[in-house]
């Protein structure tokens, strides 16, 4: 028979894990006392785990062993299912008795080993290829070493701490070097973790954490003993969880729990000892003392680290002293690669979590750590039991506890600790009872739905064996020699048993091994024993005289005992190191033991009376409570809906003020707007007829220029025919000389190719050799490959056999897979139509959760509303109740007179069913009106909060445009001081550039700190209710607006560049004027006059005196004109103040009308 490790392990050491957890089972272990044996064994004849790590891309495993006596390194691959082992580090060529403490460095290529002492050694190794980079002495006193880690980014960056040292050393040129001093008194570090690429934090068995950054101290800080209130202590139980929460990866195991103890027995008792540090985004988490871990979060300004949260492990009320039960020391801690959770291993070998929100919630006081997945037991198992009608597992430990199984579900159903330590347990076939063998009494007890109580007990002390019998009619306990026989109807000792007088019939070897238990299989064709070296053998019965078993690893510690369930699927085994371990049996080709019946588990329970008695109270009471909450609800609900529809009339009454005042306000903004439109139409045709005549005048100047630059154009042709001439000789000159320069370089280049002729041949002649001599070393490196080649390839062959032997076996194993494939598809067949049907649905869910999700997040806005009014309104139900009480009394009266007059309005009746029905009509009409009212009150909501967004916009902005004028008025002042120095261009240029520098800059920061987008994106949302409401009006008055801006806009621009073409015109009519009286100067005209031409002149001075006047009087038009714009501009500036006043309505932010001192500039130029 084969027999193969199930899903249904239980981990009942902390050391321990199953096949399918193998991947998950990445935490930390430590020390000599760790037993970690998985399904899948570890290595062959492996004696026990020492130390685990996990490499940063979660890929790879690395284990420490011991097999047969001799320290191995397995690294497994995960990534692959099951996991295989991916290399073995096992032949050493230095002196090592165990490794205690491995890391992998962050690429994963590198794995770094500790060994312990005396040799005390630090391996550096490429472990891939098995090789050895470096190695060095960390301590040559003996002292343990309980940690070694790379730095988190930098594979040459190593720390290692124990008894009295703190080394940081460097991988470089094949050696590791320290890198850092140790300063001060030493310490004993037993653990550390990095915080940042240099930054290390370091706890003492003295409760102190120091921060070493680059090797040098940072900070440093005590941990203080704090004892748990009476509140904390008197905390709810803390349900098991029945779920298999993956653990978390980390870099590096830490040192065993006795070691540390040890190594820090000479420290004070009462101050915390740090046995675990783990680091996160915000900080790192320690531990602080039993049952504590302290929270230390980073602070803002500074590199050092403050105290933020308490966790503590709760109080079991199932212990026999549950005060006690939370001073377990945590000794490993690990966090989720999301930080979501926290894992925790103890002193008792017990496993706790924590989602890292709950301590966020829970204020000033201290979380708690639940079970991670159920309590374990932490000592050996002494007993061993399972029945027939459930599938219960009863085990019994020198932990004091009792636990009860279930190994179909994989979890704990019942567990309960005693004072007495048990030695031997037995489950009724019914799973309704157990007998428990204490050290000082025999007990039977009741298995209830959540307890263990005891009905009777029996003067027998340390019993080691009690069983029932196959119907349960009767059971039997061991005290010494005597076993006694009681039975269950009468609860009577019917007979005792002393001695044995059979022979043995055969006598077997054990093979180097002591068998300590031993089970026959209820149809008498298999036996299994346990060995002494935690193997379990498979066996033929009856016995073969050879050497005919399958061995399988699978505990750290001898068995204790061995169980099969009674239709022979499962075999139970429980050892020494506190494991308990269910396995599948099968037989040769692959298939499962086939049952005889098929009869399903019964699922009956024993519940007490009373127990039944006090649930259906509480249920009568809680059904109670619910009534009354509902009254009162809709009392309240009823309340709501009155104050809010008054609240809804309000607000309609208000909205339809405003709006009548935005209607008319509009009209008034349209009637202004046609009169600027016929003001701006009239203006613009003015300054047409001004262009036009300008235009006219320089057309007359352009021609008399051209007609003198025409003379100039013909007199430079004439020029540069006569350069042409000149320069087309000097070419001729030029190409002669150059030829003869041509020969004189050829003959000399020729002379010299010769030359290098002769030395290429002698290089080549050279490089011959040198081809020579490299092929001659090529043969010999040839010849030592061939020799290296033949070495590897008969190791390889060895390596090759052995796996050949290897796949045999597989393949028997793959013939009974296919088997159990082809069933199984078949099920996958109608399961992927069922899984179909099922993802349909869950499309349809999807959608109405994304919905209600929607909805759910506009309720609690509305709930935070209603909360606030609620307690005021209770104040008020509290006052109407007691005025119901005394309405209730005269309701009492009125009641007795309301009987006796309806006798007499018996002919009324009629008439008051017809009201009645009316009454239930006006009620449905009254619950949709409810329905409305909710709908409003939310959209009224929504407006609020949009009103008060756009009020406090309103008010940034009307700030804003403060500041931007007492800017502008600052750089008036300013500009005005400059002007002074406007006949010096030096200073001039200096103080510009000083304005350019003060307000430039400024400006810029008061246009940066107004964009905020997150508060515009805000005010969007909040905006468009509004806006839709509004719609119709903000569209028309945005549309004019743009529209009259743009052209305005527009016209202002046309209106500066024609101002500045006049100005540069008049500049050049000046340079003309001035040119032309220097000629008139050069030909002597003004001296010899004409009659003729001083008659022609004179109109022409006449022209010239009337040209200042007219010139004056076209200054003082486009004075007023600038001034009329001014307060044209003035005025619509005031106008576009008071319509951002009115909610709704906003101006164009990315409109800005043009300066106009460059054109004001000008004219005052032109004027002075």
């Amino acid at each position: 028979m084969w027999i193969r490790n199930g899903k249904n392990s239980f981990q009942v050491h902390s050391g321990c894990c199953t096949e399918d957890r193998f991947k998950e089972e990445k935490e930390r272990k430590q020390g000599e006392q760790l037993r970690d044996n998985c399904c899948n064994s570890g290595s062959e004849k492996s004696q026990g785990m020492l130390a685990l790590s996990i490499s940063p891309n979660r890929r790879y495993l690395a284990i420490s062993e011991t097999v047969q006596e001799k320290p191995a390194i397995t690294i497994y691959e995960l990534s692959s299912i099951p996991c295989r082992k991916r290399k073995v580090l096992n032949n050493f060529d230095f002196q090592v008795q165990k490794f205690i403490s491995m890391a992998f460095s962050p690429d994963s290529k590198y794995l770094l080993a500790q060994t312990s002492p005396p040799e005390s050694n630090l391996v550096y190794w490429l472990w891939e290829k098995q090789k050895v980079m470096a190695i060095v002495r960390i301590d040559t006193q003996n002292n343990p070493v309980y940690q070694v880690s790379f730095s988190p980014q930098d594979n040459t960056q190593v720390c290692v701490t124990g008894n009295g040292m703190f080394k940081l050393l460097r991988f470089a040129e094949g050696t590791l070097k320290q890198t850092n001093f140790q300063r001060g008194e030493p310490q004993n570090y037993l653990a550390h973790t990095w915080v940042a690429d240099d930054k290390i934090v370091v706890g003492t068995d003295t409760g102190k954490l120091f921060l070493f950054e680059s090797g040098d101290q940072r900070w440093e800080t005590s941990i203080m003993v704090k004892e748990p209130t009476d509140g904390s202590k008197s905390l709810d139980v803390i349900q098991e969880s029945e779920s298999l929460i993956e653990f978390p990866p980390v870099s590096s195991p830490l040192p065993s729990y006795e070691q540390m103890v040890a190594a820090s027995s000479h420290s004070q008792m009462s101050m915390p000892q740090v046995f675990a540090i783990a680091a996160y985004s915000k900080g790192f988490a320690c531990s602080a003392g039993p049952g504590r871990v302290l929270l230390f979060e980073k602070m803002e300004e500074k590199d050092f680290y403050r105290e933020s949260r308490e966790i503590r492990i709760p109080v079991d009320p199932q212990s026999n002293d549950p005060s006690q039960s939370d001073k377990q020391d945590v000794l490993c801690l690990c966090f989720s690669p999301s930080e979501e959770t926290l894992v925790a291993s103890t002193s008792k070998n017990q496993l706790y979590s924590i989602t890292m929100s709950l301590t966020e919630i829970s204020k000033g006081e201290p979380a708690h750590f639940e079970y991670l997945m159920y309590p374990l037991h932490s000592a050996p198992i002494t007993g061993l039991a399972t029945c027939i009608r459930k599938p219960f597992i009863a085990t019994c430990s020198l932990d004091r506890s009792i636990r009860l199984w279930n190994y179909e579900t994989n979890t704990l159903e019942l567990f309960k600790e005693y004072q007495e330590e048990a030695y031997s347990i037995s489950l009724h076939p019914s799973g309704h009872f157990i007998v428990v063998g204490f050290a000082d009494k025999l007990r039977l007890m009741n298995l209830l739905i959540d307890d263990i109580r005891s009905f009777k007990e029996y003067s027998v002390r340390g019993c080691g064996e009690c069983s029932f019998s196959n119907g349960g009619h009767l059971f039997a306990a061991v005290n010494g020699n005597v076993i006694h026989v009681y039975t269950t109807t009468s609860l009577e000792n019917i007979s005792s048993l002393k001695g044995h007088t059979g022979k043995i019939l055969r006598e077997i070897s054990a093979f180097d091994v002591t068998y300590t238990a031993i089970v026959i299989s209820h149809s008498g064709r298999m036996m299994f024993v346990g060995t002494s070296v935690g193997t379990i053998r498979a066996m033929k019965y009856p016995l073969p005289l050879q050497k005919e078993f399958n061995e399988y690893q699978a505990h750290a510690g001898p068995i204790t005992k061995m169980l099969l369930t009674f239709d022979d699927q499962f075999l139970l085994t429980a050892a020494e190191d506190g494991c308990l371990f269910t396995w599948k049996v099968f037989d040769k080709d692959g298939r499962g033991i086939k049952r005889e019946r098929e009869v399903g588990f019964a699922e009956e329970v024993l519940v007490t009376k009373t127990d039944m008695e006090e649930k259906a109270q509480v249920m009568l009471e809680l059904k109670t409570r619910v009534e009354e909450l509902k009254m009162e609800n809709e009392y309240q609900l009823r309340l709501k809906d009155m104050n809010y529809s008054e609240k809804i009339k309000e607000l309609t009454d208000k909205f339809i003020q405003e709006m009548e005042s935005l209607k008319t306000k509009n009209q008034v903004l349209r009637t202004e707007k046609e009169k600027q439109d016929v003001y701006h139409h009239e203006h613009i045709e003015d300054l047409l007829d001004k262009q036009s005549r300008e235009l006219q005048e320089m057309e007359c100047c352009n021609n008399q220029k051209l007609l003198l630059e025409y003379e100039k154009y013909q007199e430079l042709q004439l020029k540069s025919q006569r350069m042409q001439e000149e320069y087309e000789k000097q070419l001729r000159d030029n190409d002669e000389t150059k030829s003869q320069a041509l020969e004189e370089l050829t003959e000399f280049y020729e002379a010299k190719l010769q030359e290098k002729t002769t030395l290429l041949e002698e290089a080549q002649e050279d490089v011959r050799q040198q081809l020579r001599e490299f092929e001659e070393t090529k043969k010999q490196i040839e010849e030592d490959e061939d020799r290296e080649i033949q070495d590897i390839k008969t190791k390889y062959e060895k390596k090759l056999r052995d796996e050949k032997e290897s796949n045999l076996r597989l393949k028997g194993e793959t013939g009974i897979m296919r088997k159990k494939f082809s069933s199984l598809q078949k099920e996958i067949e109608e399961r992927t139509n069922d899984i179909e049907t099922l993802k349909g649905e869950q499309m349809k869910l999807q959608g109405v959760i994304k919905s209600l999700e929607k909805d759910i997040q506009g309720l609690k806005r509305e709930i935070q509303e209603r909360d606030e009014t609620i307690q005021d309104k209770e104040k008020r139900i509290y006052d109407l109740k007691k005025k119901n009480q005394e309405l209730g009394k005269f309701k009492f009266v009125l009641d007795y007179k309301i009987k006796e007059l309806k006798k007499q309005i018996e002919p009324r009746e009629n008439e008051i069913r017809v009201m009645k029905e009316q009454i239930q009509e006006m009620e449905a009409e009254l619950e949709n009106f409810h329905k409305q009212n909710t709908q409003l009150e939310l959209n009224i909501t929504e407006l609020w909060q949009k009103l008060r967004a756009t009020d406090q916009e309103m008010r940034r902005e009307r700030q804003k445009e403060r500041d931007l004028e007492a800017l502008v008025k600052r750089f008036k002042t300013d500009l005005h001081n400059c002007v002074a120095y406007i006949q010096e261009p030096r200073l001039l240029k200096e103080k510009v550039r000083g304005l350019f520098e003060k307000y430039v800059q400024r400006a810029d920061m008061v246009e940066i700190a107004g964009l905020n987008t997150d508060l515009q994106q805000e005010y969007a949302r909040q905006r468009e209710h509004l806006e839709r409401n509004l719609a119709t009006l903000k569209k028309k008055v945005v549309k004019e607006g743009e529209l009259h801006r743009t052209d305005y806009v527009r016209i202002m621009q046309e209106n500066v560049s024609l101002i500045k073409e006049i100005n540069e015109l008049r500049r050049e009519l000046k340079f003309t004027r001035s040119q032309v009286y220097d000629l008139e100067a050069a030909l002597k005209l003004t001296k010899k006059v004409r009659p003729q031409e001083v008659s022609e002149t004179e109109p022409s001075r006449d022209m010239l005196s009337t040209a200042p006047t007219a010139r004056l009087n076209e200054q003082e038009e486009t004075g007023r004109i600038i001034e009329m714009q001014r307060l044209e501009i003035q005025r619509l500036r005031d106008q576009i103040q008071e319509q951002e006043q009115v909610t709704g309505f906003h101006t164009l932010a990315g409109v800005r009308l043009p300066s106009l001192s460059n054109s004001e500039v000008d004219l005052e130029v032109k004027t002075n």
